[in-house]
């Protein structure tokens, strides 16, 4: 396939995740897909996952765990298999009613006509703080000091 086809392909996967047809994302995927999102502290729609069964579990718990209500794909990058996809999105984390935004950036690999793996990379510190898994403040002893980690020059 060439660069413009393997761009509509992942354009036809991002339009069936907007109408939640996710059996739909899958038949345009090969069955030995790799699926893997940035670990996010808290977040158990994370990590690796290797074909169909376990990316559709990833859909489960993503929406289990957030409420998107935007998710913009905004710039497609093609070059050779490769289409990286740069993007926006804006989530409730429902555990902690905390809502987060993030720019993102996908990174698909098409071979024979199918996506055969996903990689997402996200502000993983926003999301963990809507996790609740991290605060804004430095955690104790971590205070900033000026001098920390200079040589000392008498």
């Amino acid at each position: 396939m060439d660069e413009q086809a393997n761009t509509m392909l992942v354009k036809q996967g991002y339009d069936a995740f907007a109408q939640g047809d996710i059996p739909r994302l899958l038949s345009l995927c090969d069955q030995n897909l790799d699926w893997e999102v940035v670990d996010v502290p808290g977040a158990q729609f994370t990590g690796k996952r290797h074909g169909h069964s376990e990316v559709m579990d990833f859909f489960r718990v993503l929406n289990q765990e957030e409420n998107i209500t935007e998710f913009t794909p905004r710039e497609f990058i093609a070059q050779g298999g490769r289409v990286i996809v740069l993007g926006h999105a804006t989530a409730t984390v429902r555990a902690t009613n905390a809502r987060y935004e993030t720019d993102w950036i996908h990174v698909f690999t098409v071979r024979n006509g199918k996506i055969s793996s996903f990689y997402e990379l996200l502000d993983s510190c926003t999301a963990a703080q809507a996790y609740g898994q991290l605060t804004r403040a430095m955690p104790p002893g971590m205070a900033a000091q000026p001098d920390a980690g200079k040589p000392s020059v008498h």
